[in-house]
């Protein structure tokens, strides 16, 4: 009898310790739902208007990209880029002046402008990883200089961006022909119908199922733990859920804008290098424990000039994305960007110490701070009103991270 009680409490502990270890591993995951379902409870559905749902990706595109490049400065004990929102500016503002004023080709701009964020991260990272001056303090430097850099370049102006090449390899829509009929001023349709979302969605959900249908397969023949087929496919049929809804709701406006594909290119991008390869170790190596990481042999140096050598190329690339987005650049673009990237990168469990966090946790932190934004913007809610909510959250999200990783040593 005593027995059998004993066991019934160990199960029913071994129980709540899965919970406990599931909630806590999915905690934003699950805060994201619940602020999307509250938000479109008190916006009366408004956040769920189909335009809505296809801006909220593309007004946080460049965070995602930024919070990419992001991750891996974190990564390397917690360090980040203070710079970023100032290397847009610069980078913004010199395709700006080449195309508009100057009217030099895009496409010989656009590679132009990515050296120059490169040679930027580059320049830092030498002072970061070699001479070993703080990351703070030389971003923190960078972020003057740089902003003062492009507010010379644009001469203290607005510069506007009207050239279509340029424009539409960041902001068009895909259009296949024969499948979808769209309507616009020149060419009136009754019925205009978008079906290549719903179709490319159906693709993705199709890859998903088979990439998992493989990886279960390659787990159970080489003799590796397997989730219950039930949890694999149950989250499989979740995800393919939410991503026709989010396909369906892209018909009904304007379709897979260009600028979504680009993010979700950098996204999986960087997933492949934190995830599979040896470099992207090193990252999360270095963030652990440094000396032991240089006493096996890693060029510890090398790694923070790739961290920040990445960021300036990342920020030069949304430099891109926000002068196609808005159109114009002026000496104040990019203030502030670089604080949504860290807070996205913080609130998606990426540690303040450094050493963990993932490019999905990225995705979700930048998405819950979209859902914010946008369901206070349709509120009525002041700038000032959503700075104390985004500061309220980050500092939870933190408090969170350093609260658990106490219990657990």
């Amino acid at each position: 009898m005593a027995a059998s009680t004993a066991k019934k409490g160990a199960v029913q502990n071994s129980s709540k310790g899965k919970t406990i270890d599931f909630l806590t591993k999915n905690s934003m995951t699950i805060a994201l739902v619940a602020v999307f379902i509250l938000f479109a409870a008190l916006t009366n559905g408004r956040l769920l208007y189909a335009q809505n749902m296809s801006n909220l990706l593309l007004q946080n595109g460049y965070v995602l990209v930024m919070a990419c490049g992001m991750l891996l400065c974190i990564l390397t004990g917690g360090n980040i880029d203070l710079s970023v929102g100032s290397v847009i500016c610069m980078v913004g503002g010199l395709a700006a002046v080449l195309v508009t004023n100057l009217g030099w080709n895009p496409y010989l701009v656009i590679p132009i402008c990515l050296i120059a964020g490169l040679a930027i991260g580059a320049w830092q990272g030498y002072w970061i990883g070699f001479v070993r001056i703080p990351p703070f303090i030389t971003t923190l430097a960078g972020m003057f200089i740089f902003r003062g850099i492009g507010r010379l370049v644009l001469d203290n102006k607005t510069v506007p961006m009207q050239n279509a090449s340029f424009n539409n390899l960041f902001t068009s829509y895909i259009n296949i022909p024969g499948l979808d009929v769209i309507s616009t001023k020149q060419a009136p349709v009754d019925n205009p119908h978008i079906w290549s979302p719903l179709l490319i969605g159906a693709v993705v959900v199709v890859l998903i199922l088979l990439f998992t249908i493989k990886g279960r397969i390659s787990k159970k023949r080489n003799g590796y733990h397997l989730n219950s087929s039930v949890v694999d496919y149950g989250k499989i049929a979740v995800i393919g859920a939410l991503i026709m809804w989010y396909s369906w709701k892209l018909s009904e406006y304007k379709g897979i804008s260009v600028m979504l594909l680009w993010v979700l290119a950098i996204c999986l991008i960087y997933y492949f290098i934190t995830s599979k390869t040896v470099i992207g170790r090193y990252f999360y190596a270095v963030g652990g424990n440094e000396k032991a990481t240089k006493l096996s042999g890693i060029n510890t140096n090398k790694i923070y000039f790739l961290a920040y050598s990445n960021m300036g190329l990342m920020a030069g690339l949304c430099g891109l994305l926000c002068l196609a987005r808005v159109g114009s650049v002026s000496g104040q673009t990019g203030t502030s960007f670089e604080m949504d990237a860290i807070a996205s990168c913080f609130i998606g469990g990426a540690s303040a110490y450094g050493g963990s966090g993932t490019v999905g946790g990225v995705v979700i932190g930048a998405l819950l701070l979209g859902v914010l934004n946008m369901g206070m913007s349709i509120l009525g809610f002041t700038d000032s009103w959503q700075y104390v909510v985004k500061g309220g959250v980050l500092l939870v999200a933190v408090i969170f991270d350093v609260v658990s990783k106490r219990k657990k040593s």
